[in-house]
């Protein structure tokens, strides 16, 4: 079996343990696994005769012995196990967004649907209406799942393609006779989404062929062939479409601000050089002969436009007006929101999490877990809320140079209350307000409920403003200026997800709620000390949303910070 095999194997292996409800830790081993064995740089053979599965991270005992009789074998007495009487197509529907375990098990025992194309033809003949717990209503939420995992087949989250793509690029770059290699398309844009990894090369002005041979010495890259004169394509490890445009070393970095794109912005790029007298890019690529992008810019009278903006969304004008060394940094970001802790539903300990934030340099961090109402997520009634504040104050003395607030991701109930009375909210340093729940209401009635939400002088932020779940589920629907104006009128901070599955609020949007006035905070939504690192995902939506520091508010310092969190708490007294 091939790494993508097992791989393939290591999934179904965790879908049928959530399905038999086992321990969903155990399941995401699995699933962990897999993503490890794809993206490990040593072949199969040599992971399983030399004995250096374990030596992979994300690889334990467990799941090496599962690899390694699927690799000796071809099968897995755990699979079949844990599969039992149920098909391996099953898993297949385990892939639709918004269809649950529970759903699952009802089309496969009370409709004998046990694949994805059953799934598509039932929904078609209308044939699940009769099954206790869908009905019509359910069969019609399907029917747009299914919709929604149509439209996404090909496209893969940035955030969990990001790490095999920089792999790849540095296998390429120790390739004999490649001097160059960079990232392009909606890869380097930093796209929340992507359906291929576009890179530029420079060999050197060797041939072409000479790479294709090349290429194939690095580990499971698959389906090598040169597609044009200048162009070799390939499979990553997952599967996932790999175009390598070669450039001569003279003209590799136009090839790139070519290949980077957009075809929006680099169109609007070029009608700028022709009122610069360059007619077409053959002029201007003798005109910046082996020159750098932001000499091609110059050329245009233009400052260097950072690659996350190139959207042809009116970067151009802006880059204008402002020069350069303005946009969002990663240095500026001082401390983060949005933390979740054993309390509810995290992994992490308070103090963990202290820990992980002053080894990124943060000067301070806020604790924020799920409320009462999140039934699923372990919710904080006030008694619990009243024993993480003690343990705040004793964690705060061991680690003094991190601040840590106090706060809550607060449930905003259908009505547009909040899951506390205000005489709690009060007593919190900051309130996260989030919908999790009726996600259908109609626009009218959801929009209302957020904009009363924010009316609510506790609440000092509104997180995953839109409720996406990317290539999963679309936002719940309502009017995001009213919102974004009521934020603004009240002062509210409006929150840029780092979750990979989420980067919400949308870059789209960001750019303009901004000239409305509204702060953003960057945050991470972390659930366990390693996602601390959502914050470079979020960093990466607010540089496509065109912020600069004085508008995300954690790029304050600390002291600011503390008297911009009071000043607001004075307000709501």
């Amino acid at each position: 079996m091939t790494k993508r095999e097992i791989a393939g194997v290591l999934k179904e292996i965790a879908f049928f343990l959530r399905l038999r409800e086992d321990n969903p830790y155990r399941a995401r081993a699995y699933e962990q696994a897999g993503e490890s064995l794809l993206l490990s740089r040593e072949t199969l053979d040599e992971l399983v005769s030399q004995g250096l599965l374990t030596s992979v991270k994300g690889i334990g005992r467990g799941t090496a012995s599962v690899i390694t009789e699927l690799y000796s074998t071809g099968q897995s007495s755990l699979h079949r196990t844990v599969r039992g009487s149920y098909p391996s197509s099953l898993a297949q529907l385990g892939e639709v967004p918004g269809l649950t375990l529970a759903h699952i098990r009802r089309l496969y025992e009370q409709g004998a649907i046990q694949s994805l194309s059953e799934l598509q033809a039932a929904v078609r003949e209308n044939r699940l209406h009769s099954i206790k717990g869908i009905g019509p209503k359910g069969s019609n939420k399907i029917a747009d799942s299914l919709g929604e995992f149509g439209r996404g087949q090909g496209y893969h989250l940035y955030g969990n393609v990001l790490s095999e793509a920089a792999a790849l690029e540095g296998e390429m770059r120790s390739l004999k006779g490649v001097e160059r290699v960079s990232m392009a398309g909606g890869l380097r844009r930093r796209l929340e989404v992507v359906n291929e990894f576009r890179m530029v090369i420079d060999i050197g002005g060797g041939p072409v062929a000479k790479l294709v041979r090349a290429l194939r010495a690095i580990p499971d890259l698959s389906n090598i062939v040169q597609a044009g004169p200048h162009l070799v394509s390939a499979l990553s490890p997952t599967g996932t479409p790999l175009c390598l445009v070669v450039a001569s070393p003279e003209n590799y970095e136009f090839e790139l601000l070519q290949a980077t794109g957009s075809s929006e912005h680099t169109e609007q790029l070029a009608a700028r050089l022709r009122e610069r007298g360059l007619r077409n890019w053959d002029a201007v690529k003798t005109a910046v002969r082996g020159g750098s992008e932001a000499q091609i810019y110059e050329a245009a009278a233009l400052p260097y436009v950072e690659p996350e903006l190139r959207e042809g969304r009116g970067e151009l004008d802006l880059y204008e007006k402002r020069g350069s060394g303005w946009l969002l940094d990663p240095t500026d970001i001082q401390g983060t929101f949005h933390l979740h802790t054993v309390y509810s539903d995290g992994i992490g300990s308070v103090e963990e999490m202290v820990q992980e934030a002053q080894a990124r340099g943060y000067r301070y961090l806020g604790i924020s877990d799920h409320s009462q109402s999140a039934h699923y997520a372990n919710g904080l009634k006030e008694p619990r809320i009243r024993e993480q504040w003690e343990e705040i104050r004793l964690v705060q003395r061991r680690f003094p140079a991190v601040h840590i607030f106090r706060g809550i991701e607060a449930d905003i109930l259908p009505d547009g209350s909040m899951d506390y009375p205000d005489s709690l909210l009060a007593q919190f340093d900051f309130v996260i307000a989030s919908v999790h729940s009726r996600f259908n209401l109609p626009e009218a009635e959801q929009t209302h409920r957020i904009c009363k939400a924010l009316s609510n002088p506790y609440v000092t932020m509104l997180g995953h403003p839109t409720g996406r779940l990317l290539l999963s589920r679309p936002g719940y629907r309502f009017d995001m200026r009213r919102v974004v104006e009521t934020a603004s009128a009240h002062r509210k901070i409006l929150e840029i997800n780092g979750s990979r599955h989420r980067l919400d609020l949308d870059w789209r949007v960001v750019r303009w709620a901004k000239d409305l006035g509204v702060m953003f905070s960057i945050n991470p939504d972390a659930h366990a000390p390693e996602e601390f690192r959502n914050v470079e995902l979020a960093l990466y939506v607010g540089r496509k949303g065109a912020l600069h520091a004085g508008e995300v508010v954690n790029a304050k310092g600390v002291h600011d910070m503390k008297a911009f969190l009071t000043e607001l708490r004075a307000n709501a007294a």
